[in-house]
């Protein structure tokens, strides 16, 4: 007697959210099911993959983070542009770590200039994102916000502290918000509840719940997706159901694994680090995460094959 596996339908799905315009532009979530659970409904979107370029050299990185981008690290123009046409970067994700106000403290106008920089240079996507010091990226992101108007960004983080202002400027010049929340289903719901209150668009919405590398909180940010869709697509919670973004490059590189050396206990580090932010995002996209930002060409290529493995 042949076997016929039970299938779950949902009335619900997640919301779609596009980023950037024209013939580029990338379309995050629509799903009406699980990860590998298209049998069950629709996956309409694969996950996109962005890639993180720094407004700054980032000088604390590892050599064998910096060795692809060594040629451009000084200008994040040449970076961006590299990581679209040598790397195929889908999106590119700029972080400001450049005004950190406790860092360089760059000014808002001066990182605005830089963005609207990159966004002439590149053809894809731009998801731009501060420090998570939200007084500056108050002011920095309503100022980057008015510089990219017409591109439609992606645009945080909004936090708790500063959603107001980060959600004003966003609508005002139609862009995307990111908004971030510290690892809570109800945290994350109850910001996207105070965003739509002030007249955020639910397709204008990316949820950021936190994101922890392998070893390092990835089972709670792996749960936390988890029940966001679960909520979303069984409950009909409609504060749940927008795409999710994991921030991962930043992660993975910080760990005790990728910093550490070649030893002969652990082997070489190239191999290690690149394999420990392989494992992370193939990690996010079994969980449910809609876009991920990455970091090495070579762990890109890698979830590019295992996307397509998984969501074709």
């Amino acid at each position: 007697m042949a076997f016929t596996a039970p299938v779950e339908t949902y009335s619900k799905k997640i919301v779609a959210v596009t980023i950037g315009t024209g013939d580029k532009a990338v379309t995050i979530g629509g799903e009406s099911t699980f990860p590998l659970y298209g049998f069950e409904g629709e996956v309409p979107n694969m996950p996109a993959i962005a890639m993180e370029v720094f407004d700054n050299n980032p000088q604390d990185w590892e050599d064998e983070a910096k060795a692809p981008f060594a040629d451009v690290l000084d200008d994040p123009v040449a970076w961006a542009k590299k990581c679209e046409s040598e790397y195929g970067a889908e999106l590119i994700c700029l972080q400001l770590l450049s005004t950190e106000p406790n860092g360089d403290d760059r000014g808002a106008d001066e990182a605005a200039a830089m963005v609207k920089a990159v966004l002439d240079a590149i053809s894809i996507p731009l998801i731009v994102l501060g420090t998570d010091n939200a007084e500056k990226d108050s002011e920095v992101l309503t100022k980057v916000a008015q510089v990219a108007e017409g591109k439609n960004i992606g645009l945080g983080p909004a936090s708790e502290d500063n959603y107001k202002t980060v959600a004003a400027a966003a609508m005002g010049f139609n862009h995307n918000v990111v908004a971030l929340s510290p690892c809570d289903v109800n945290l994350a719901k109850q910001l996207n509840i105070l965003l739509t209150q002030l007249g955020m668009p639910p397709e204008r919405l990316i949820i950021d719940p936190s994101t922890g590398a392998l070893g390092y909180g990835l089972d709670y940010t792996y749960t936390i997706i988890e029940r966001l869709k679960l909520a979303a697509l069984q409950q009909g919670d409609e504060m749940t159901a927008m795409p999710v973004i994991g921030n991962l490059g930043l992660e993975v590189w910080k760990t005790k694994e990728a910093k550490t050396g070649d030893t002969d206990e652990w082997g070489v580090q190239r191999v290690r680090a690149v394999s420990w932010e392989i494992m992370t995002a193939t990690a996010l996209l079994t969980a449910g995460a809609d876009l991920l930002v990455m970091r090495h060409p070579e762990a890109v290529d890698a979830i590019k094959k295992a996307r397509e493995a998984l969501f074709s």
